[in-house]
C-alpha cells in the first residue's frame, strides 16, 4: 500500500480481545477468526500434514503476528502418521519406521477413546515398547461386569501366535481385574502370583491414560514385570498381566534354547 501504516500493534489483538471478553462477560466462541481458540489449531490429519510441509497451506498469517504462540497441532483421532512422527521427534525419540507404525496404531486406539492425546500419552506408548518381547498371546476381546451386589465376572478372548488359535474363557473374582486375570490364567495354562500392582495416571483429564505395572511370579520362578496403558483401568490391568505372561513364556523358551546349546556344546 505504498508504505502506508496504521500504527496498530497487531500483537496486542489477542490480549485486547481477551480483556474485553473478561470485562464484558461475553465469551469469544472457539471458531472466531483470529482470536478464537481454534483459529490456529489444526486437528485433522490432512491439515496437520499441510501445515508441517508448508504453513501457508492453511494459514494466511503468522499466529505470532496477532498475539498467539506457534501454530497448535493437537493430536486427536483425526491426526495422521506424519503429525505423530513429528511430535515423537520433538519429544526426542528417534524411531524406525516400523516402530512409528506400531506406535501410530496404538495411538489411533487411544484417540478413539479420548478427545486429545497428550505428550505424556505418547511417551508412555514409546516406553511401553522398550521392554517388549515377541508376544505369544495378544488380547483380542475383554468384557466384564461388576457391582456391589453382583459377582465380578470377566470374559477374555486371546489370540495365540503359534500355532495360531483364538481361545476364550470366563472367570470370576474379587473384582473385575481379578476376574480378568483368572480368565487369562485358564487360557494360558499358568497360575501367576501377583506380587505387586501399581497404577498411575499418565496424562491429565478424566479420560487420562492409566498405566499399570505388575510384578508376577510363575511356577515359583523369578518375578517378571509387565506394563500396559489404556484409558480403561481393567483393560490396562489385563494387558499388563498378559505382558508379564508373554515375558515369562519368552524367557522360558530362551532358557530351553540355552540349555539345548549347552548340551550340544558338551557333546561336541
Amino acid at each position: 500500500l505504498g508504505g502506508l501504516t496504521t500504527g496498530i500493534r497487531t500483537r496486542e489483538i489477542l490480549k485486547t480481545s481477551r480483556l474485553v471478553a473478561r470485562l464484558s462477560g461475553m465469551i469469544v466462541q472457539r471458531n472466531k477468526a483470529i482470536v478464537g481458540e481454534n483459529a490456529f489449531a489444526h486437528s485433522s490429519g490432512i491439515h496437520q500434514d499441510g501445515i508441517l510441509k508448508k504453513r501457508k497451506t492453511y494459514e494466511i498469517m503468522d499466529p505470532r503476528d496477532v498475539g498467539w504462540g506457534q501454530t497448535e497441532l493437537p493430536l486427536t483421532k483425526h491426526s495422521g502418521r506424519h503429525a505423530v512422527s513429528v511430535r515423537l521427534r520433538h519429544l526426542g525419540f528417534r524411531l524406525k519406521d516400523s516402530d512409528v507404525d506400531d506406535i501410530f496404531a496404538k495411538f489411533k486406539e487411544i484417540g478413539d477413546k479420548k478427545k486429545f492425546v497428550y505428550d505424556e500419552d505418547l511417551i508412555a506408548l514409546v516406553e511401553g515398547r522398550l521392554d517388549d518381547v515377541p508376544p505369544t498371546w495378544t488380547l483380542d476381546y475383554l468384557g466384564f461386569s461388576s457391582g456391589n451386589h453382583a459377582i465380578p465376572t470377566a470374559t477374555v478372548r486371546l489370540r495365540r501366535a503359534a500355532p495360531a488359535a483364538i481361545v476364550q474363557e470366563a472367570g470370576t473374582g474379587d473384582g473385575p481385574v481379578h476376574a480378568a486375570i483368572r480368565a487369562i490364567d485358564r487360557i494360558v495354562g499358568l497360575e501367576g502370583e501377583l506380587l505387586e500392582y501399581g497404577l498411575r495416571a499418565v496424562s491429565q483429564g478424566t479420560d487420562a491414560l492409566g498405566e499399570v505395572v505388575v510384578k508376577v511370579r510363575f511356577d515359583r520362578g523369578e518375578p517378571v514385570v509387565g506394563r500396559a496403558s489404556s484409558t480403561d483401568v481393567v483393560e490396562a490391568s489385563a494387558r499388563a498381566y498378559l505382558s508379564a505372561v508373554n515375558r515369562y513364556l519368552y524367557g522360558r523358551v530362551a532358557r530351553r534354547e540355552d540349555r539345548r546349546r549347552g548340551d550340544g556344546g558338551g557333546k561336541s
